[in-house]
This record gives structure tokens, sequence and C-alpha cells, in this order.
């Protein structure tokens, strides 16, 4: 038996032997604080305010009860370290872009972004309309923690280069800073990917340790000083769609949670979502037109490399699919992701090419 295999079976076996031996589930009293560790710095533009959004909605939504604690990367653990930190019980939950463990599994990836995935409302149907989020606790639960999303960026830029990339053979040997399977599709195109969280990006890209580098999108971007480096910005990739946030708890932190408090970890983790994707979408149109206006070149792929990229995303994404809950997720998410923008391209995507042509006219 593999180790996902046996984790998942060990999971499951744990919990069908609480159940049969527990009377009533035994729930904390009185006022509590969970410590949330994060992949981010403090006050990262759009990032950080999911991360207050989701504590202040606890608060308030228990009453005072519970209060979550947040530590900024590298406060209590390192960014990356976030997921052992709650798994192992040194740390309640976590905040953080789930496609960053991917080496627990690949699978977490869905929750983030995949290559040639879903955009925000694609997966907001997904999760929230059909099985993404039984999923994604499904998943969670192999590891012994109970996850939601909780922040959506929206559809994430292709990045930022010191020099335009005219074809695919420039990606040969670039040094270029990208998580997650979009970051796998990038080295298959012969770049020397690196994995950065978010604080450590501008100074490995002013040092030349990057070549060239994506984030978030203009707003975020913009907060990072990336246009102070690198003048070629990509508002379009492959990558990052749309791209969620996450929140995890120890399973076993969130099991002692009273039904009403859990209830309301799960709708705090959802408004958070919501909210930060108004909040990327609200900022990122007028960052864009002061990116432009402080000189940065804005780039589009030719269709060769958008080619290219889809190619070896196909490669990428079927990688794991000896792997029976991988092969689940994934075929669930694709199968949503053709049913939902079926209609959409039939209807919102059509409207709003029609009324942007006839208002721009008039």
């Amino acid at each position: 038996m593999d180790r996902r295999s046996f984790l998942r079976t060990s999971a499951l076996g744990g919990s069908a032997a609480a159940a049969a031996t527990l009377a009533a589930p035994a729930y904390a009293q009185g006022k509590r604080t969970l410590t949330m560790v994060t992949t981010w710095p403090r006050g990262l533009a759009g990032v950080w305010d999911s991360v207050e959004r989701f504590a202040n909605n606890m608060t308030a939504a228990t009453d005072g009860q519970i209060t979550v604690e947040p530590k900024a990367a590298g406060e209590l653990v390192g960014a990356l370290e976030v997921f052992d930190a709650v798994t192992s019980g040194q740390a309640d939950i976590y905040h953080g872009a789930d496609y960053y463990f991917i080496g627990q599994h690949p699978s977490f990836a869905y929750f983030t972004a995949v290559p040639f995935g879903m955009t925000a409302p694609e997966i907001m149907t997904w999760y929230y309309g059909q099985d993404g989020m039984a999923l994604h606790h499904e998943l969670g639960e192999i590891f012994g923690i109970k996850s939601f999303i909780a922040g959506q960026t929206g559809a994430q830029g292709g990045g930022w280069f010191r020099n335009p990339i005219n074809s695919a053979d420039d990606i040969q040997g670039l040094k270029f800073r990208m998580p997650g399977l979009g970051g796998q599709v990038m080295a298959k195109l012969g770049a020397s990917v690196q994995v950065l969280p978010g604080g450590e990006i501008y100074q490995a890209l002013s040092t030349g340790a990057l070549d060239a580098t994506e984030w978030i999108g203009p707003w975020s971007d913009e907060k990072l000083g990336l246009q102070e480096i690198a003048k070629n910005y990509y508002p379009a990739g492959f990558h990052e769609p749309g791209a969620a946030l996450s929140v995890a708890c120890n399973l076993e932190v969130f099991n002692t949670l009273t039904p009403s408090q859990q209830k309301a970890f799960e709708l705090s983790a959802a408004d958070a979502h919501q909210h930060n994707y108004a909040l990327f979408i609200a900022n990122n149109g007028p960052a864009l037109e002061r990116l432009k206006s402080s000189g940065v070149q804005i780039q589009t792929f030719s269709d060769d490399i958008w080619e290219a990229f889809g190619r070896a995303s196909q490669e990428v994404l079927a990688e794991n699919m000896d792997d029976e809950i991988y092969a689940k997720i994934h075929n669930s998410a694709m199968n949503s992701m053709r049913s939902t923008s079926g209609w959409l391209s039939v209807s919102d995507s059509a409207y709003t090419t029609q009324r942007n042509r006839v208002l721009d006219a008039l």
C-alpha cells in the first residue's frame, strides 16, 4: 500500500473507530483563540485582506466565542511550512493557496487553480453548486484537516519579463517563479522553475535570481513593486484562470467546535471568498491603467505560445491519473468546467462581447 492509500485508509478507519466509541461529540466550552498560520507576509495586498476577513468573520459569527489569531509567514512557521504545522497540531488553521501543497498530494492544485482549468465563476459553480466542496473535504481529511476555499483572486497574469516572449523557445532556460501544476508546465517547456512565497519574489527578481515571475494581478503586483524591475507584463496567463485561496483547520480541533461554530467556520470562509473576488476585480482595472501610465509594456502571448502551453498542460494534468482520488477530483472538475463553460460562452461571454462593441461605438 502506498503512502497516500495508507493515509486515506488510516484516516477513514480512525474516524469510524471514533464514531463507534463516542456516545456524543466532545465540544470544547468557553472562549477560545485559534492560531492561524499563513503563506503570506502581513499586509500583502489582496491575500492578507482575505486572512483578516475570515478572522473577523469568525469572531462576529460566534459572538466572540472564537478568536482567530493570524500569523504572517515567518512569524511562527515559514510560508511553505503551514500545511505541516496544522497537520501536526503546531497550529490550528492555515490560510494559503492549496497548490503550494502538491508535494503532499497533487489534487490540492484543483482547489487553487490548474493550467487550462476553471475561471472564478466556474470554480464557484463546481465548489458550491456541485461536489467541489465535498471533494475538498474528502482530500483534506486524508491528512487530518478540514478545508474550505476562502479567497479568490480571479484570473492571474501571465507574468513579468525583462524581455518579451516571442516564441516558446524564449522560455528555454528562463529562471521563472510559478507554483503548482502551472510550474510543471513551464518546466516541460524548458524553464528553470522556482517556487517562492510572495514575500521573497521582489528580492529574487531584483538580484537576478529570477529572470521573470508571475504573482497575482495588476493590483497585488503593483503593490509588490514588480514593475520597478521588469517592464513587460502579460495580463493573460494559462496557469491560473481563477485562483482560490483556502483555510484548513486541524480536524481534531474542528471536531471540538460546536455545530454552530463549525457552520460559522464554513460561512466565514465563503464570505471571505466572495468578498476577496470582488476586491481583486475592483482594484485590478485601475491598477492596470496606472501600470500603463508608468511605462509598463502590456504584452500578449502569440497563438503558437498558447498552443505550447496547452499541449504541455494536458501532459501534466494526465500524469497523476493512476491515483484514484486525483482522477476523481480531476474528472469532476473538468466535467463541471465543460458543462458550465458551454452555457457561459453563449450567454455571459456573448453578451459582454456585444455590449462592449455597441457601447464603444456610441
